[in-house]
Formats: C-alpha cells, sequence, structure tokens
C-alpha cells in the first residue's frame, strides 16, 4: 500500500468519524466526470490527491475547520462550492487589482471570517496557503499552510494544525510567490 493509499485510508476512517460544523452526514464522493467538470471550468487540472480525496471520500465536509468545500455544488447548507469560490474570487481580484487572487489557487475549505485554506494546483504536491483577508493589504494576506496537501491532511489527522487550541500563535510564513503569481494582475 503507498503512502497516499495510507493516507486516503485514514482520512476515510476519520471522516466517517467526525462532523465539521454545519455537516449533517457525509457527502457522497464524485464521479470522474465532475472532476473532468470542474477541471475545464478551471483551465487547470487539481492534484492527484486532491482529486482522490473528491472521488474516494467525499464531495466535502470533512477535514479541519468546516470541512473541504463541495467541488462544484453548494449544498442545502449554503456552503459555497470550491470551483464557484474560485471563479467568484478571480472576478473580485479583476475588479479590485490591489487584491488580486492568484490563478491556479483553489480554495478547498472556509475558516471563517472570509479565510480560506486554499491549494496552490501549480505544485505538484499542493502547496496550502492559507488566505487572511482581513490583513491591511494582500501582500500580507498570503501564508504557507503546509508544503502540501498530505502534509496538510496529516497535521488535521495528528491534531498538530496551526488552528488546534495547543498550537496558539503558531506563525504561518508569508508566501514568497505571491509578488511572481500577482504581478500581471496589477495595475502598473
Amino acid at each position: 500500500m503507498t503512502e497516499m493509499e495510507q493516507l486516503l485510508d485514514r482520512v476515510a476512517l476519520q471522516a466517517r468519524n467526525t462532523r465539521p460544523w454545519g455537516w449533517p452526514s457525509l457527502p457522497d464522493p464524485v464521479e470522474e466526470a465532475a472532476i473532468a467538470r470542474a477541471e475545464a471550468v478551471l483551465g487547470f487540472s487539481l492534484p492527484s490527491l486532491l482529486a482522490a480525496l473528491y472521488l474516494r471520500i467525499g464531495d466535502g465536509g470533512f477535514g479541519p475547520a468546516y470541512g473541504l468545500l463541495p467541488l462544484l455544488d453548494s449544498p442545502p447548507s449554503g456552503e459555497p462550492a470550491a470551483v464557484p469560490q474560485y471563479l467568484a474570487n478571480r472576478e473580485s481580484g479583476r475588479k479590485d487589482p490591489d487584491w488580486p487572487w492568484p490563478e491556479s489557487i483553489l480554495p478547498i475549505s472556509h475558516w471563517g471570517c472570509g479565510m480560506y485554506a486554499c491549494v496552490d494546483c501549480r505544485t505538484p504536491q499542493g502547496t496550502v496557503l492559507l488566505y487572511e483577508p482581513n490583513a491591511d493589504e494582500a501582500d500580507h494576506a498570503w501564508y504557507v499552510d503546509a508544503p502540501g496537501l498530505a502534509e496538510w491532511l496529516q497535521s488535521w489527522l495528528d491534531g498538530t494544525g496551526w488552528y488546534e487550541e495547543s498550537n496558539a500563535g503558531a506563525d504561518l510564513a508569508p508566501w514568497a510567490d505571491l509578488p511572481i503569481r500577482t504581478d500581471g494582475a496589477r495595475p502598473s
């Protein structure tokens, strides 16, 4: 069994045994067609681990905080779905170039107060970023939460994430690639 298979098994077990706020039950997994449709709308591929989460575990509703967002369609609870949220964030960034939303940064989990855990879909490991819009300016709104999606999930499973009470005050490093990934979106 590969490390990814072992991780998916652990996530599946945790997903069946816990319910984040607002999720009465674990949604069914999506079908391959939903992944293909999401990637076509987004214009980029999902990291393989992220696709596997949706295909094998469920269409959101598990993970840290409020859990993973559904991929394409919002549930009756009103939680936003990842793909429409990404499109809305990109559009908002085009309207307000001082707060651009970088291309291929998919929001996957809502923390509340406008904060999102996001996956950098340009990186093979799916670097997880924290978007914190309550900063004074966009340059101070992006942080590296985990070097990859596997590590992010592992910290949730092990109870070692920055958001855990025992880790209160943990500092996240600013995302150094933000200027590179948003230069085209900002006015000269």
